[in-house]
């Protein structure tokens, strides 16, 4: 039934952008190791507007402890490392007067055991998601039951939702359980 085709893609689609948001936000928990993507979320004051530090300056890993920030203008060095401490990363740029560089310190054990809590925050997110997606096509499939579908088909329908969910689910612990992993290895 071509009704029930659009209700599974539309389930789908829902539940991959809700992984690929957990997978955006997991990659912003930094795990002590230099990464550019830990300064994904800076924005830069760039001729009064407020742009993504990417834009104005290529970010690169020095070693596994530095970041360096290189500007495509000089004059913005002043700017991109208020920028990055007004983030509240917890990073302290470093001004050269060539580019920023910014020093990753070592993650304490209590740091660490945070980090966890929100990579598993950002999981039970990305389930609820799922969840709401499920609900919604369950919802859709009730009103086709209404209009004609047969119980056999409703049920049918709504298993396969189910095992959609489950395997949805089953990814999202395994992107929050490697995250942990890579935080709590020392």
């Amino acid at each position: 039934m071509e009704e029930l085709d659009l209700i599974f893609d539309e389930a789908k689609e829902a539940m991959e952008k809700a992984l690929h948001h957990l997978e955006s936000e997991l990659r912003k928990i930094r795990a002590g190791k230099a990464h550019p993507m830990m300064l994904e979320s800076v924005k830069v004051d760039y001729y009064g507007s407020l742009v993504p530090l990417t834009q104005v300056a290529n970010v690169n890993t020095l070693d596994g402890r530095t970041l360096t920030v290189q500007p495509w203008e000089k004059k913005m060095l002043d700017p991109i490392a208020a920028a990055i401490m007004n983030a509240n990363l917890g990073l302290n740029p470093q001004n050269n007067g060539e580019v920023i560089l910014i020093n990753i310190p070592p993650l304490t054990e209590e740091r660490r055991k945070g980090l966890v809590k929100q990579a598993k925050a950002e999981g039970e997110h990305a389930k609820v998601g799922i969840r709401n997606a499920r609900k919604h096509a369950n919802e859709q499939i009730k009103k086709l039951k209404d209009e004609g579908l047969s119980e056999d088909d409703m049920k049918r329908a709504e298993e396969k939702v189910q095992k959609l969910t489950d395997e949805y689910v089953a990814k999202v612990d395994n992107l929050v359980a490697a995250k942990e992993k890579d935080i709590l290895t020392v």
